[in-house]
């Protein structure tokens, strides 16, 4: 009986302690996360404009007083803005996750999909039909706002914002409350039917300010004196920078945007002020639908879409590059405050990451004697159309080539009798005699490849048979699959693989992590934060020295 008793007691006082623990944890959770995603940033960017940042409370803020994981990086291939999104917020590879592209050409269906692309829903905040019929139905896998909504009975909020309709909804997840992006015809913040109806009053209104047209009357000054980026960057103008594909606007500062008004809301992309509407947008969306208002956690995803485009038109190295860094981290110091304000600064949780880097723009290494050069997907198609007539095989034979990679007609090859080693063994000898290419690999047999494991565990972890093409043309460093001028990304050298990653805020401990880590590390690291079921596909590990 005494036993029974001390048991009895011991049993208490342990459940006791539990309970204790477990209230302490619920007060440890922030009343918001905010997930944010730089698309198209380098690692080392904060450490090359560090020196040119105007304020230490946006870039330097995440840097000095939260967590910075230094040696992050990207486990797939292809490395582009629809896999990062996913992969940040599933802990999951495209293998698992099924987004392994921006789009891909679909080997079941037989037609090329757009990666959140629902012909069943329909726009609600324009009259442009396709730019709105959007979901997350091709995501396989649930993601971190999934799983919270299920810790609480989805008494969570989550929402996605962004310039790019895949920056918004892939990293709300399927769950979510609602997904926004901006499209370019008529200057508005959208969404789809997928998530509600209609638009919530207050983004109408929001929409009814034309910002767009504000911020084109202010146009792209610099924002130090010209001798700084004269110093520190290329040449303003060069050849090999797209510019912004447009006549109407001359290729150098200052970039006079007034000709824009009321006519092309699709250069928003390409300028810093397209920062300025996803916060303002943002801020709306907090104050509005009450996010972080309470003791049941908000999820909030940010992705910024601008510097991808500016990357993508001027190079990493461009006075457009550092001047577009300088303002977004004007914008970031701006939208902490708002949140130390609105939500508490003990109360909110964020982390910053990219979806992916980007690669010098080839001309620029090649005049700096670095190797490089092109070889779009363009005239490998056109390289491998030649290649079959000459052998007098079908050109049909070949049914997609996407981001250097080539999709074999399986009907057709059946047809034929024709089988994958002998299409795989005539492609392979003719594309590892181009010299830009560095090895062609079958993906299926991608773990037998003669590469470096963590190469191949790269492509493992990139491929999925039902939208994966059949091979993949590995390109040698410095060698880009992109414009005939302008710069690119996609593939597992470091300038596209290496991302920044910092936390800061609730339950993060300031310091330097410099052990390897993961892109997919994002997810159950913020899961193990908040005590929930890290997403379902998740292969990462949490990074437990980020955690108080």
């Amino acid at each position: 009986m005494r036993l029974f008793i001390l048991s009895m007691i011991c049993l208490l006082s342990l459940t006791a302690s539990a309970q204790k623990k477990q209230n302490n944890n619920s007060n440890t959770k922030p009343k918001l996360v905010i997930g944010i995603v730089i698309d198209q940033m380098r690692w080392d960017n904060v450490n090359r404009y560090s020196a040119f940042l105007k304020s230490k409370n946006g870039f330097l803020k995440l840097a000095n007083e939260g967590a910075s994981c230094n040696f992050t990086l990207i486990p797939y291939v292809h490395t582009v803005t629809a896999p990062g999104h996913a992969a940040v917020f599933t802990g999951s590879v495209p293998a698992l996750h099924g987004i392994v592209g921006n789009s891909w050409f679909n080997n079941l269906t037989g037609k090329t999909e757009y990666c959140v692309e629902d012909k069943s829903v329909s726009s609600i905040g324009s009259n442009n039909q396709i730019s709105g019929k959007m979901s997350p139905k091709n995501l396989w896998t649930s993601t971190i706002g999934d799983e919270l909504k299920l810790s609480n009975n989805f008494q969570s909020k989550v929402i996605g914002i962004s310039l790019k309709d895949r920056g918004s909804i892939i990293p709300a997840g399927h769950a979510a409350n609602a997904a926004y992006w901006y499209d370019g015809e008529s200057g508005n913040m959208i969404s789809s039917t997928y998530y509600q109806k209609s638009l919530p009053q207050w983004a109408t209104n929001f929409n009814n300010l034309h910002i767009v047209d504000e911020y084109y009357k202010q146009g792209w000054t610099l924002s130090l004196p010209k001798e700084v980026y004269e110093k520190n960057c290329d040449d303003d103008v060069n050849a090999y920078e797209t510019g912004f594909y447009d006549e109407k606007v001359k290729i150098n500062f200052p970039f006079d945007l007034t000709k824009l008004i009321g006519k092309d809301y699709k250069r928003l992309f390409s300028i810093p002020q397209g920062n300025n509407l996803i916060t303002e947008f943002a801020k709306e969306t907090i104050q509005n639908e009450h996010l972080g208002a309470d003791s049941i956690t908000d999820l909030l995803t940010l992705s910024f879409s601008t510097p991808d485009f500016i990357g993508h038109n001027f190079g990493p190295y461009s006075w457009e590059s550092l001047d577009g860094y300088i303002k977004l981290d004007e914008v970031l110091a701006d939208f902490f405050a708002y949140l130390d304000k609105q939500i508490g600064k003990d109360n909110y949780t964020l982390f910053l990451t990219a979806d992916h880097a980007i690669a010098p723009i080839p001309g620029f290494a090649k005049k700096n004697k670095l190797p490089a050069d092109y070889y779009v997907s363009a005239d490998l198609a056109k390289d491998l159309s030649s290649l079959l007539t000459t052998n007098n095989l079908k050109k049909e034979l070949i049914s997609s080539v996407y981001e250097s990679t080539i999709y074999f007609n399986h009907k057709l090859m059946d047809s034929l009798q024709i089988t994958d080693a002998q299409l795989t063994s005539l492609i392979t000898k003719f594309l590892e005699s181009k010299p830009n290419v560095l090895q062609v690999v079958y993906n299926r047999n991608a773990a037998l490849a003669p590469l470096p494991q963590l190469i191949r565990e790269m492509l493992l972890n990139g491929y999925t048979p039902q939208r994966s093409g059949d091979l993949t043309v590995l390109l040698k460093s410095g060698v880009i699959d992109g414009y005939p001028a302008g710069a690119s990304h996609g593939v597992f050298y470091n300038y596209d693989s290496h991302i920044p990653l910092y936390f800061y805020g609730k339950g993060i401990k300031k310091g330097n992590v410099n052990r390897l880590s993961y892109m997919t590390d994002i997810a159950p690291t913020i899961s193990t934060l908040l005590g929930i079921q890290m997403p379902s596909g998740n292969i990462g590990n949490p990074i437990l020295e980020v955690l108080k």
